[in-house]
């Protein structure tokens, strides 16, 4: 599952990915739906990975290993322009 939150200033892409035997995403927005920091748009029942695609401005405010949580773990910082 593949969604693309934008607004004036950026685009930013987040990928859902399955695992090889639970095969199960919940998607919870749909196409125009307007979110707020920190909403929840989706979920991966019994997980797999989540991958974040950002603009090269962005700083990423996360490392490899580091533990992150939904809707309050911040990953990176948008740049102003």
């Amino acid at each position: 599952m593949t969604w693309a939150f934008q607004n004036n200033r950026v685009t930013v892409v987040v990928r859902q990915l399955t695992g090889a035997i639970a095969r199960r995403i919940v998607a919870w927005s749909r196409l125009g739906d307007e979110l707020k920091k920190g909403d929840r748009f989706g979920m991966i029942r019994f997980g797999s990975r989540t991958e974040i695609y950002l603009p090269l401005t962005a700083t990423v405010l996360v490392k490899v290993g580091d533990h992150v949580s939904a809707g309050s773990t911040i990953i990176a910082r948008l740049s102003k322009q």
